[in-house]
């Protein structure tokens, strides 16, 4: 967001924290021990100084961390920190220690560098560093492109059923649920295809044109994330037309330090155990790091429906990374397992009781009411779908000396997606997708010049995804290629900072045309090929097109003191229509809906304009942002209907959706103050606002019932008074208590036109938590402790974007308080005992090079 600040209140430490800044300042050489220095290689340098207090005290464990470099290390006893060898350059620090005010500065490194620096008792953290979309590490208030950084602490200390969900309370993101465990991001009224989600800056695939498709992510292993709210086309390309969630990792353990973290917890609504056990080491530059991580769940429940029969889920992930780090920079090598399985509901329930009924048959001509027993079983049902999520990327970073930077991403995925729909062969999977996606990105910094920072890249990826497997083709199989080269430019001018760049886009896209026919020992479609084609039924058939588009963005900040800034910036997106919007031809299980689309579609093209104000002082911090976004041949689905106006459904009672295209608009904006009259109190406010317009004509006989776009969030605001209790009793630091109430708006502009979508009434949820760190005698933590709730009034309501809402008591039901409810009364504890330690003694006394 625009001027946005850092989410998550007092700074937690450890280097993957963003945090607040101070604009570049002088660089301090230590110019007295040159003569002492060990010899360091030409283009190389050192970086040591000491971390202090205000009153000139040393603050042991402050944590200096260089996000270009992905490189940290932690003060000793003394107060003094060491970067041994580092590329020579110019590098943005941050400093963090729990109760200070992080500290943020410029420091060029050619030859040994001596860096003392004063951290100050922290009120408030105004600005963040961040990384996503950028040439390179930039705090928020000097970057104009909309962004906002969610911290670890904020992640931790509120109560979330996934890793979005985590981030669906921050003005102008919301997400798409389909039950707790499945959520998809919104941003600012646009989802789907047009959010890219990256995992520690690789882009996310699995898949995402699916309605309960969800996020393949690991909750447990996320330490912070940064959301980009507009166009980013112009670094990531198709697919980040509306935005970029950027899900960062816990990063390596600093230099010479072993870290470790064992998360144990529990909410009581499902009835939901999970935890995770994480273990990495750095000595030498060598760093390594494993995790693994569980949950489940049954059936969540609400006060109306009880138990919501088809949300249980079982989920196990792990991870495991490998670094090295060396004057010429860095390569990490990391690996990723997602495995889920995860319940398929469809709504149907008995008319007189409300209870929910399951299919036992392929006929599906009579249903069993589910019994308690079953609700309350944490097995899965045999309707359900099983996800698996495979990756191994490689990050490096090349210093090429008075030359600049080279770096180079790799990535390669593969998303295999079984949705088990058969009640009688529950082992045949009715849709199966395989996605194996190969992602490259390789940028080159050019070196800084006269202030300038310049990058050229280019990005991209292979896929190929098959669809053949199963007994239901919703989508074809298929092969795509993208790739787009791009600039990046940015400019310092004391107060005021440029940025923008340019890019040129190309997607080659190629769909396999499909023959089905019925197995005759089962009684399914199953595909055929060659002279078995004859007689059989043309499902897909072959589509061959490129898609291009050039992308760019323009924007400006200037901060006219250390309080108050403005921002502004224009930017364009591109986006070419995903394989649903194209080709899909066929019933999608978990959804309810036959699905058509259209292979006619040109890409979407965007132009938004932002601008934004910040305001920041010990007492209070406030933002402003407002855009507004157009959007050509913006991609929507739509119910069809018959003469008569009802739903047009298939012979198995699944209503017919079509992709249809039209011309767009949206705005709005978001608006959020934080009060801190005290240091321990804080009263924060915030405040979201979308409006989404249909601007293609449409009959005059529809009225207004097709002026709005369908499923465009209401205005959503949050609440939230939070007391931090003094850390200076040893036993007990760091403890808060909250309050906190959320509101949604009703949304009456809605979609009517084709019964596409309804009105959903206005709510208020109360929230609240307390939590801290308890430590032994010498004050090292021995566990952090929190205790949370949600909707703690139980209130029975509608989210507007949770697709639940429309699971009615069968298909022919038309009565909008059938749908189901949001999730009911939730509490969670959770635990987290921290391991961190060093790998060899500590040297008594001033570490070479410091004095």
């Amino acid at each position: 967001m625009a001027g946005c600040v850092e989410r998550g209140g007092r700074a937690a430490g450890g280097p993957a924290m963003a945090g607040l800044g101070e604009r570049s300042g002088p660089v301090l050489e230590d110019t007295s021990r040159k003569g002492r220095s060990p010899a360091l290689p030409a283009g190389s340098g050192s970086l040591s100084g000491r971390v202090t207090d205000k009153t000139g005290a040393p603050i042991s464990g402050a944590t200096v961390y260089i996000p270009d470099l992905k490189l940290g290390v932690v003060a000793d006893t003394n107060g003094y920190y060491r970067f041994k060898s580092l590329p020579s350059g110019k590098y943005l620090i941050e400093v963090h220690s729990i109760g200070y005010k992080t500290f943020t500065r410029s420091v060029t490194v050619n030859g040994p560098v001596r860096f003392d620096l004063t951290l100050n008792d922290s009120y408030v953290e105004e600005s963040a560093v961040v990384v996503t979309g950028l040439s390179k590490a930039t705090q928020i208030k000097r970057n104009p492109v909309p962004i906002v950084a969610i911290s670890h602490d904020y992640l931790a200390t509120n109560l979330s059923t996934n890793a979005i969900d985590a981030i669906a309370k921050i003005p102008g993101i919301r997400a798409v649920t389909t039950g707790p465990n499945v959520s998809k991001p919104f941003i600012r009224g646009l989802g789907y295809n047009r959010i890219l989600t990256l995992y520690d800056g690789i882009r996310q695939e699995g898949q995402q044109w699916g309605d309960e498709h969800g996020i393949e992510v690991d909750q447990y292993g996320v330490d912070r994330v940064e959301v980009i709210k507009g166009p980013a086309s112009l670094s990531f390309g198709s697919d980040a037309l509306a935005g970029v969630v950027n899900l960062i990792p816990t990063q390596p353990a600093p230099e010479g330090k072993m870290i470790g973290d064992l998360t144990l917890g529990y909410q009581t609504n499902n009835k939901s155990p999970g935890g995770s056990a994480m273990l990495g080491a750095t000595r030498n530059g060598l760093e390594w790091m494993a995790r693994i991580s569980h949950k489940q769940a049954i059936d969540y429940k609400d006060k109306i429906d009880g138990r919501v029969f088809g949300t249980a889920f079982n989920e196990t992930d792990a991870s495991a990374s490998l670094g090295l780090h060396r004057k010429w920079g860095y390569s990490h090598l990391d690996f990723v397992i997602f495995d889920d399985l995860q319940e398929i509901p469809d709504g149907s329930r008995d008319s007189a009781t409300r209870r929910f009924t399951r299919q036992i048959s392929e006929a599906d001509t009579v249903r069993e009411i589910v019994p308690d027993a079953d609700l309350n079983s944490y097995r899965m049902e045999k309707i359900h779908q099983h996800v698996q999520h495979y990756r191994i990327y490689s990050g490096n970073s090349l210093t090429l000396g008075s030359a600049g930077r080279l770096q180079v991403n790799l990535g390669f995925q593969r998303s295999i997606r079984r949705e088990f729909s058969h009640p009688v062969l529950y082992k045949v999977p009715g849709l199966y997708l395989q996605l194996n996606s190969v992602t490259y990105d390789v940028k080159y910094f050019l070196p800084e010049f006269d202030n300038w920072n310049v990058t050229v890249g280019v990005n991209g990826m292979y896929e190929t995804n098959n669809s053949t497997d199963g007994t239901e083709f919703v989508i074809p199989s298929y092969h795509q290629f993208d790739i787009g080269p791009f600039l990046l430019a940015k400019r310092s001018f004391d107060k005021l900072d440029i940025a923008g760049g340019i890019r040129y886009d190309s997607r080659s896209f190629n769909n396999f045309q499909l023959y089905t026919r019925p197995d005759p020992m089962t009684g399914f479609d199953k595909a055929v090929y060659g002279a078995d084609t004859a007689g059989a039924a043309l499902q897909f058939g072959n589509y061959k097109k490129v898609f291009t588009g050039v992308s760019g963005s323009l924007g400006a900040t200037y901060n006219f003191s250390d309080k108050f800034s403005l921002k502004a910036n224009l930017a364009r997106g591109f986006r070419a229509p995903n394989i649903s919007e194209i080709s899909a031809n066929g019933v999608h299980p978990g959804t309810n809906i036959y699905q058509l689309g259209n292979p006619d579609f040109k890409p979407e093209f965007s132009l938004q304009e932002d601008i934004g104000l910040v305001f920041s002082s010990r007492y209070v911090v406030a933002t402003l942002d407002l855009f507004n976004n157009v959007i050509s041949n913006y991609i929507y689905n739509q119910k069809l209907v018959t003469a008569n106006g009802v739903d047009s459904m298939d012979g198995s009672g699944d209503t017919y959706f079509r992709y249809v295209a039209s011309k767009a608009q949206l705005y709005g904006g978001e608006f959020s103050v934080d009060i801190h009259p005290v240091k321990a109190l804080h009263f924060e406010n915030s405040f979201s606002l979308v409006y989404g317009t249909n601007k293609g004509s449409q009959p005059k006989s529809f009225g207004d019932s097709a002026k709005y776009l369908p499923f465009i969030p209401p205005a959503h605001g949050l609440s939230e008074l939070r007391y931090e209790f003094s850390s200076k009793p040893r036993r007990l630091a760091h403890a808060f208590v909250k309050v906190q109430l959320e509101y949604s708006a009703a949304q009456d502009r809605v979609m009517r036109a084709y019964n596409t979508e309804t009105s959903t009434a206005g709510y208020a949820l109360f929230n609240a938590g307390v939590g801290g760190r308890l430590s032994d005698k010498k004050g090292k933590t021995i566990v952090n402790i929190y205790l949370m709730g949600n909707n703690l009034f139980n209130v029975a309501y509608y989210d507007h974007l949770s697709r639940l809402k429309y699971f009615y008591f069968s298909p022919t039901d038309t009565n909008p308080s059938h749908g189901i409810y949001n999730m009911g009364r939730n509490v969670s504890l959770k635990l987290s005992f921290p391991l961190d330690f060093g790998l060899k003694p500590e040297k008594k006394g001033v570490p070479d090079g410091a004095e």
